[in-house]
């Protein structure tokens, strides 16, 4: 990935980590608006998503997402509300990280 990609990645990431947490914010208080302003925003999130699919491909772009995602919004989850996810969940927590050091593992560095 260009350095690009990395910042319109890192830009989806916020995004997504925020309507993550304005539902989880919805969950807690019953404000319909934050399920308005989550939509809102993981629309704008898979605005930035189609400009890594350009770049990147789509298999590489989805995958690095979802599984960063899932790593940060479980990290947002332990750190803001006091979740606490088994060691179970853990190690697939850190299997997804190795995952996406695979998946952007430079071309060719691999023979």
């Amino acid at each position: 990935m260009s350095g690009g990609a990395l910042i319109f990645l890192a830009g989806a990431m916020a995004i997504f980590l925020t309507a993550a947490s304005a539902l989880r914010g919805y969950v807690a208080t019953g404000q319909v608006w934050l399920i308005v302003a989550s939509l809102a925003l993981y629309g704008v999130g898979n605005l930035l998503m189609v400009r890594l699919m350009r770049e990147s491909g789509m298999a590489v772009a989805i995958s690095i997402s979802a599984v960063l995602q899932l790593v940060l919004a479980t990290l947002v989850a332990v750190m803001f509300f006091a979740e606490r996810p088994s060691q179970l969940q853990w190690a697939g927590i850190g299997l997804g990280v190795i995952a996406v050091a695979l998946i952007g593992w430079p071309k060719g560095a691999v023979q």
